[in-house]
């Protein structure tokens, strides 16, 4: 299973972060290229516990049902719903975001397990550092797929 935390994975994800281009054409969802950047750096800030999101309540009684989602083989279907806290709405740079996002994949590909975010998730609750990068790595695999990278 892919994970974040494993090296080879990192590389193919910077890999295909390094290849998006600002006229990529999205295949389904509401963000642009940039947007979609800006709402995976924001995963990511969470999962390196550099940006705190509280639990919400219904993840506090659905999660536990969806949580093998989060860290299992199947990739993330394309009509998902997304937090409020991660919507991204206003316009942004892509060469900033592009630059800002692959700074964040190499801090959590490099601090590891060791320093991923002790934090439960804001809706599946409590994950260990290996669902943690399982489901960063699913998350960044959903978003370049949206933009066919």
């Amino acid at each position: 299973m892919q994970n974040l935390h494993q090296p080879e994975s990192a590389a193919a994800i910077l890999s295909r972060i390094e290849n998006l281009r600002p006229d990529a054409s999205k295949q389904w969802g509401k963000m642009d290229i940039a947007q979609m950047m800006a709402h995976c750096s924001a995963a990511l800030e969470v999962a390196t516990d550099q940006k705190r999101i509280p639990r919400v309540f219904i993840g506090r009684i659905l999660g536990p049902l969806f949580k093998p989602n989060y860290y299992n083989d199947k990739p993330f279907s394309k009509g998902s719903p997304t937090a409020p806290d991660f919507v991204i709405t206003d316009k942004r740079d892509f060469d900033k975001e592009k630059a800002r996002l692959i700074v964040l994949v190499k801090q959590f590909a490099d601090g590891g397990e060791a320093k991923c975010t002790t934090q439960p998730h804001s809706f599946f609750g409590p994950l260990t550092a290996e669902e943690w990068g399982i489901g960063m790595y699913k998350h960044m695999d959903h978003h370049l797929r949206q933009f066919g990278a």
